[in-house]
Formats: C-alpha cells, structure tokens, sequence
C-alpha cells in the first residue's frame, strides 16, 4: 500500500487537499472496491459492511490515515476507530451522495433560488439511513473548505468538503444534530488559513462575544398564527409603536438584564394592544455582534439574535403578538455589514459580498462593507432572506433601513471618491434592481405582508410600482414630515409664525406617496434629546406642546410610527443598555400623554376619515392655512362614505382663542370627539362642552368654536 502515500495523500493528512472525495471514500482501484479514510489520532480502523463482512484496514501514516480493501460489494459500511482503549463505531462521511440537486445549483449559479436557505446553511437529516447535518456554504474563490465544530473537535483536517458547480460547498457529517456548535475552517487560494468563519444561513448563533453557528432543525421550529388580514392596506389604519427589544423593559433587581423573547411575549403584545397600536416594529434582530449597533451591522441574516432566547422563542413572541392583533414589521438591513474577522468580510479571502474597490466597497460613515448586489449570488442570498422572515417566522412586513445610501454611489462621499455607473450618473443601478426585485417577490409570494423604505432623499416613486417605475415599497418614511415639524415644535410659540411653511410644506407632497410619519429611534439620540425634551416653554407648556403635536400627528395625512417612550413622554434620551424610565407612568404629566395616545389610537382606527384615504390626496382637504399670526391650523379629513368626515383643528401658540369660525361641509351638530387640552390628559379642560352645531353663512356651513392653548380638536359631524 506504499503506492497510497502520494502527493495526494499528504494533502490530506496536512489539511490542504480541495478535493477529498477524489481520494477519501470508496473507489475502485485495479477492479477492487477500496476505502481510504482518514481519522486523526485513530491508532486502528476497521471497514465493516451492511452485510456484517469487516476488514481491518492498514494504516499508511501515524497521522491517522487509513486505506485498504472493502471486504464485499457493498455499498453501505461503518467505520470502527481505536483510539487507545477506547473503540468508537462512526459513518464515513465521504461514503454519501451530495446534498444540492443539479437544479439546485442551476437556480444558484442564476440567482432565482429564493428559497436557499432550504439548502444552504446546516440541515439535519436522514441521508442513507443514517442521521446527520448536511451543510453547504458559498465560497468560489477558496482552496479547501472544511466544516468545523463540535463533532470534530474543531479540527479543519477531519471534514474538507467538496465543492459544486460555481463554488459552492457541501458535505454531510453523520452524527452531527441540532444543538451542535460549528464555523467554516477556509484557506484561500491563495494558501492563507483565513480566521474561522460564521455560517451566512446559519439559522441560529451563540451570544456575543462567541461567534459560533449553531445547528437547528428549522422543522422543528413552530409556525406563528398568522396576523390579522388586511392590516397593511393603504385603507386601513397603521399605527406602529417601534421597539428595541433589549431596552424595552429591563429587570434592574436581576442585574439590569433585558428580558427574553417568552418574556417579552407576555407582556409587550398586551401593552401595546392596550394602547391601540396595530404594529410593533422590531429593531434589527438579526444576530449582531455589538450591542451599540443596536442590530443594524449584523453578521447573522438568518439568525435571531440569541441575547433573548432561541429561534423557537423568538417565534413564540411573533406568535403572541399575532394572537394580540398586532402586526410585526422588522428592521432589515441589507444596505451594509460590518468586517468582524468571523463575518462575511472577505469570506473566501477575496471580497466576495462586498465590492472589492473601497469607493464601492466600503461606507465611509459607518466604516462597514457594501454589499455587492451586482453578484447573482450575492442578490440572490439578500432575496431569500428578505423572503425567508415572511416564511418561516410569520412576519408582516420589512421596514429597510437607510436606502438613500443603497441607491446613490456618491453617498456621504467626497469629491472623486466614488465610482460612476456606466453611464456617468450616481445612481447605484445594481442597487435599484436589486431593491425592484425585492419588492416584486415579496408582494407576489406574500400579497398581505408589506415593505417600508427609509429613503431620506426626494427619490421620485419609492412606494410606486416597478412596473410604474418606482421601486415598489408597500410605504416610505417621510424624513422631511419628521424633520420640518420637530423644527417648527421645538420652536418658542412666539416665533412659530416665522416658520408657518414647516408645516404646510408636507401636504404640498403629502400623497407622492405612501407615507409613514416616524417618530423613531433616531429622533432620540446622539444629542437630539427626547421628543418630550425638545418642547419649549415651562413644565405645563412642554406637556400641552407634546400633546398638540401628537394630535397634530395623527389628524395628519399618512401610517403612524411612535418609539417606546414616546407614548408617555420618556424625559431622557434613548440608550439601548438601558430601560425606559418606566417609572413615569406614575406622574400625572407622563400619566396623561400615554391616555392621549392611547384614545388618539383609537380614534385614529375607528374613524374610517382618519386613515381610509391616508395615502390619497381625496382624503385631504385645507381650510385654514393662513393664520399666521396665531399659528392656527384646520383641515378636512375624509372617508369614502360620503358623511366620514373628521375636522381637525390645531393651536400651537398658549392662547385660547374664541368665537373663531371654520367653514365646514355639513349643517348640524359637530362633536367633539377628542380635545388634547382636556383635564383628562393633563390639560386646562378648554374646550366646546361637547360640540358645536353649524350655522347656515352666506349659504356655506360653518362652526363658531373654542380653540384651547396648544391643543388639537378633532370633531366629527352627528350623522
């Protein structure tokens, strides 16, 4: 057998052979059936078959390789290693057939396998008879690729894998199971020992700072009930409270620690349902590795982060907040990933996600990797994952963060320093069709689940259909709506009426398209203070300034979003290693602006006026825009029906003005559904005992009302 001991087979022995089902295994050598193995520190092996014929097999370098005859023509057959005294029964993994299909490696090599995650990543199964993890990993530019982990002692030599069609790995490692630890142990082609790397569909991870995949049988995993039908129409009413998991609600007597997925299932759906939200909104929960990132550079797509529990926990919270009515809508985030050595960057030892030349590669703000969305392969792994939290977690919708930056080439970059498309523009071209695409497969695999765009830039036709020319968002945020307005609240009254266009300026593209109004995360950090902390004047002005904005907010046109804390008046700025300051709920100020928000939702939901036309300019009618010098507003709200009307009126200035008359649609009586000044709130009860009932004037219907200070009225004609 000395002829075994080849080039080859030291190739093997040192851990640098790229393809070792060309030597490991059965073969037929000379018309006899031969098995090599090659089982580190084994001191004997011997070959039994299916038919009970054994051979003892010779050992051709103490390295622990092993060769010799099968004993018959069987193609099944076990392998027994010594290892000293000790005897271990095991199955050869080069013995088994692959795991992708041709057609599997078709649909990848082109892009168009939008379920892969079926495929790639690690599976257990039953291959032959026998039970183990069958694992795949993209990487064509590697030299060897070897499974590592917890069922073989982490050591590259034992499992190299084999690779298919346009690089793409696999093997099947009988005995491995759900529950075992395990990376991907890559040299380079260029023959560097690259640093141990996390699985890309890897479905489960353990908690930073290790950086370990974790096998899990996804079908196992529980499906949630799905969500109410029809919560992310354009005509129903969205009303979303977003929500950083592991700042919500601490336990400061268990050492400040944030609360589990089960945990947070039994009481966040509750609350939120209480106050009248329709849709939570996770920050990212993709595994992540920095908790000042707040998920948004995650390394693990496919995996829910493991800080709060397992992925059958993370589906047990999406299924309490579907049995609560509530809708979840996640923070994805495909426009960049950061270059942790255990990550995505540099993969294979060639820039393989991300764009190789820095001025496409690299963003300059964040100082993470661009992906590049003009690989196939690399589109096609964001697709599936996009698709993959619909399928497999139930989730309604994916809110995309920071599109502006995946759409322009020059974003946040200086002169020179970005690379034109072919046609000289700034336009990310791959970037654009990759968002299309995106959308298309979303709303055609799942026509009730929805998208939302954070674009900051006037990007024409974000939430318009590709087959319009847009990029075809269910919604997009509106950036500008949030910025002008908390410019113009945060303003003292006095001189609001120098900045009366911050508020008229978003109904003049209020319906360019299908809003969302965010109040979010990013609006209470980083120096901006609080919503709560930016409202001028004394402690009642700031609390009656809060409550008018609020009114202002969901008498406006467009889908509504709110950050925890906003919904009672959090004092401080956010911070993720902390808990809202929960105590304040028990101040009559704080006290008061949760019930505003709490009866402003469910306002907003049971008046078809306030959110049937949200996203079409014939729901939305002026009528007092002029009234500078007392910063007062008023506007029509309208329904489909014919009598669905709600006027809104707002004061930003602490007088109260009376006898002002509004032209208004109907004679009759005109009740005053909800007065953000009343005492209930928190306010000074100003108010119209009611309602008001219109009078016939120069044959137009008007109302004579009571404007309170700093307050929204909304009144809705008696029918």
């Amino acid at each position: 057998m000395k002829r075994e001991l080849t080039p080859e087979a030291y190739a093997v022995i040192e851990g640098r052979h790229s393809d070792p089902f060309h030597y490991l295994g059965p073969h037929e050598i000379d018309n006899e059936r031969v098995v090599r193995v090659f089982l580190p520190n084994a001191t004997g092996v011997d070959v039994i078959t299916e038919k009970g014929a054994q051979n003892k097999l010779t050992r051709l370098h103490d390295a622990g390789l092993f060769a010799g005859r099968l004993p018959d023509r069987s193609t099944r057959y076990q392998l027994r290693a010594q290892y000293g005294d000790r005897s271990v029964s095991l199955d050869d993994p080069y013995r088994f057939p692959p795991i992708l299909t041709d057609f599997d490696l078709y649909l990848l090599g082109e892009g168009n396998h939008l379920q892969l995650y079926d495929k790639l990543g690690a599976h257990p199964l039953v291959l032959d008879g026998v039970a183990g993890v069958g694992f795949a990993v993209f990487a064509p530019n590697a030299r060897r690729v070897s499974v590592v982990g917890d069922f073989n002692f982490w050591d590259g030599r034992r499992h190299p894998m084999r690779v298919r069609g346009n690089g793409f790995w696999e093997l099947f490692v009988p005995g491995a199971k759900a529950g075992d630890r395990y990376k991907y142990e890559i040299i380079s082609r260029a023959g560097v020992l690259l640093p141990l790397k996390s699985d890309p569909v890897a479905f489960a991870a353990e908690q930073r700072p290790s950086t370990a995949s974790i096998v899990l049988d996804m079908r196992s995993l529980p499906r949630p009930t799905p969500a109410p039908a029809g919560s992310n129409a354009l005509s129903a009413p969205m009303s979303i409270y977003e929500v950083h998991l592991g700042s919500w609600r601490r336990r400061p007597e268990d050492h400040n620690r944030w609360l589990t997925y089960r945990e947070l299932a039994e009481v966040l759906p509750g609350y939120a349902r209480d106050l009248g939200f329709t849709h939570l909104e996770f920050l990212p929960v993709s595994e992540h590795p920095f908790d000042g990132s707040w998920g948004y550079q995650p390394t693990g797509l496919f995996a829910p982060t493991s800080r709060f529990g397992s992925p059958a926990d993370f589906a047990a919270l999406i299924d309490a907040c579907h049995r609560a009515g509530l809708s979840v809508i996640l923070d994805w985030v495909p426009g960049h990933f950061p270059d942790d050595p255990h990550g995505l960057g540099h993969f294979d030892g060639t820039a393989l996600y991300e764009h190789s030349d820095p001025k496409q590669g690299r963003h300059l703000d964040w100082n993470t990797l661009i992906y590049n969305y003009g690989r196939v392969e690399i589109a096609n792994f964001l697709l599936a994952n996009a698709l993959f939290w619909l399928d497999r977690y139930a989730i309604d919708g994916l809110r995309v963060d920071a599109v502006a930056s995946m759409l322009y080439l020059d974003y946040s970059r200086p002169e020179g320093g970005w690379i034109p498309n072919k046609y000289g523009g700034r336009e990310n071209l791959d970037a654009i069709a990759f968002l299309r695409r995106v959308n298309t497969e979303v709303f055609g695999h799942y026509p009730n689940a929805t998208t939302a765009a954070e674009e900051s830039t006037a990007w024409p036709m974000v939430s318009r259909p590709v087959d319009w020319g847009g990029l075809g968002f269910g919604y997009k945020w509106n950036m500008g709506w949030m910025h002008d307005t908390l410019n113009y609240i945060s303003k003292d009254p006095i001189y609001r009426k120098h900045h009366h266009g911050d508020i008229l300026f978003g109904l003049h593209y209020a319906f360019s398209e299908n809003f969302i109004l965010p109040l979010s995360h990013d609006e209470v950090v980083h120096g901006k203070r609080s919503v709560l902390g930016r409202m001028p004047g004394d402690r009642w002005q700031r609390f009656a300034n809060l409550r008018a904005y609020y009114g202002f907010m969901f008498g406006h046109p467009g889908k509504k979003l709110l950050f925890m804390g906003n919904e009672f008046g959090q004092e401080h700025e956010w911070t993720h290693d902390h808990s809202l300051d929960w105590h304040l709920v028990n101040e009559p100020g704080h006290a008061g602006i949760q019930t505003l928000v709490r009866d402003l939702n469910h306002l907003y939901r049971s008046l078809p006026a306030l959110h049937e036309l949200d996203c079409d300019s014939a729901g939305f009618e002026w009528l007092i825009t002029d009234d500078r010098d007392r910063s007062i507003f008023a506007w029509l709200r309208k329904g489909r029906d014919g009598r669905a009307r709600c006027l809104v009126v707002i004061n930003f200035t602490p007088q109260v003005y009376r006898n002002y008359r509004i032209r208004v649609p109907f004679l009759g009586y005109w009740r005053e559904v909800l007065n953000t000044d009343s005492a209930r709130y928190g306010g000074s009860n100003v108010g119209n005992d009611g309602g008001v009932r219109a009078f016939e004037d120069h044959l137009l219907p008007e109302v004579n009302i009571v404007i309170p200070p700093l307050a929204a009225l909304f009144l809705v004609p008696e029918t």
